[in-house]
């Protein structure tokens, strides 16, 4: 399976999927605001790609998709919501909740 292929269905597979390296302090940020809502585990998919082998294709990737090569990319019903800070900012203002219900993730 290419990497396009297994990221598009994660993405569409989960509601709430993210990129995230175990490393990463946005990474971090990005977990700790998702773990809030308490998103069951068969909604919420979180890949670490620290060590995965493509690694660098799957960035590649996400920036063909999303804009941006960095980690975290989250997603939300196949939307990406952006990383750390853009998950933040949206749970602070509300539209984190909004778009989590609406998916049907919590």
């Amino acid at each position: 399976m290419s990497v396009k292929d297994r990221m598009e269905q994660l993405i569409n597979e989960y509601p709430v999927f993210m990129v995230s390296k175990s490393y990463c302090p946005y990474c971090s940020m990005g977990k700790k605001v998702l773990k809030k809502y308490n998103i069951p585990q068969d909604k919420l998919k979180i890949m670490e790609i620290d060590n995965d082998p493509n690694m660098d294709k799957i960035q590649d990737y996400m920036r063909k998709r999303t804009g941006a090569r960095s980690v975290p990319r989250i997603f939300i019903k196949g939307e990406c919501i952006g990383g750390g800070s853009e998950a933040a900012a949206a749970d602070n203002s509300g539209d984190l909740e909004k778009r989590l219900k609406s998916a049907g993730a919590i």
